[in-house]
């Protein structure tokens, strides 16, 4: 249950970032990431490398307001980050010993779907159908090509 949680915890992230519309969506992201990148300032668990680190995930998330990529990206230092808390004991939430490493499980589900341009469900399957339809007509393409050399 402790590594599967935060997967599904990530997948609800998703889904409920997915009612937001565009490009509301991924600029909302863009300052949540941001956020993430400041949640371990508190602890000070690092010493100066705190606001550092603080400062480079918001540079990268102020980049994610035009693109989901840099927003992905960001969600993955954020995921280094937490690794180097937990493996230090300097967890995020300090009564929850490994509240880091469920962070660092739940990251990297969000990160993928961002690196994917934070779609919705519905966009997700178009896409994946799109895909499908558009090899099948290839193949279909080809058939009658191959049928053609083989005379």
């Amino acid at each position: 249950m402790q590594y599967l949680m935060p997967i599904v915890i990530g997948v609800l992230y998703a889904l409920l970032m997915s009612l937001i519309r565009e490009p509301h969506r991924r600029r909302f992201n863009a300052i949540m990431v941001a956020g993430a990148g400041a949640a371990y300032l508190s602890g000070g668990g690092m010493g100066g490398w705190e606001p550092a680190f603080a400062a480079l995930v918001a540079y990268v998330a102020y980049r994610g307001l035009e693109s989901w990529t840099f927003i992905g990206i960001a969600w993955l230092l954020h995921t280094a980050w937490d690794i180097v808390h937990h493996l230090k004991g300097s967890p995020i939430l300090p009564f929850f010993h490994d509240s880091s490493l469920g962070c660092a499980i739940c990251d990297p589900v969000i990160a993928l779907w961002c690196l994917g341009g934070g779609l919705t469900p519905r966009e997700m399957l178009r896409r994946l159908r799109g895909k499908r339809g558009s090899a099948r007509d290839e193949r279909a393409e080809r058939v009658p090509a191959l049928q053609e050399q083989g005379r």
